[in-house]
């Protein structure tokens, strides 16, 4: 099996291992509702909440610290979860940025970053999009991944939301990078 934990870099990110120091530079991001607003679990900006959050990404051993190399700064978080070798895919979410990067493409230079690494192992990509997170909907879709369902989704101490189920196949991937 191939690590869905080991630093990964580019020109733009670089994404390191989340480990339990990373919990204070992380909660300053997300503790700004904002960040929120959009998602199924609007409350993850109080502290015991999103410690919940960060102690399953901790358990995913897939979850990443995103540092924007421009300025040093830690600018979110983001995880590989749910391998399944039958299937031979992945799931990459879990990603929230702090407000200042959106829109400054950070986002898909990380998702370029980590389709272009996991699809050396994979054949798909799923992502689970929150049904009223409409920012992460339209980015799933630059990357070219198709909705191909809806399913509750319980996040470890939340209760079921709805989500949108996408896929991206690695072909797709590559047809789309290489042109």
């Amino acid at each position: 099996m191939f690590s869905i934990q080991h630093s990964l870099e580019n020109e733009h990110v670089r994404l390191n291992p989340l480990t339990v120091n990373d919990f204070d530079a992380l909660y300053k991001l997300a503790s700004d509702k904002k960040v929120w607003e959009q998602h199924p679990n609007k409350d993850r900006w109080q502290r015991a909440v999103f410690k919940t959050f960060f102690d399953g990404a901790m358990q995913s051993k897939g979850a990443f610290k995103i540092m924007d190399k421009r300025t040093g700064r830690v600018a979110g978080s983001t995880r590989f979860y749910d391998y399944n070798e039958q299937d031979n895919s992945i799931h990459i979410g879990y990603t929230f940025f702090g407000t200042s990067y959106w829109g400054t493409g950070l986002n898909a230079a990380v998702k370029r970053l980590m389709l272009d690494y996991v699809f050396q192992f994979v054949d798909r990509v799923h992502f689970q999009v929150g049904a009223t997170n409409y920012r992460s909907q339209i980015a799933v879709n630059r990357l070219g991944a198709i909705k191909t369902g809806e399913q509750e989704v319980a996040y470890i101490g939340e209760q079921p939301k709805l989500n949108f189920l996408y896929e991206l196949k690695k072909e797709d991937w590559h047809s789309r990078t290489s042109i």
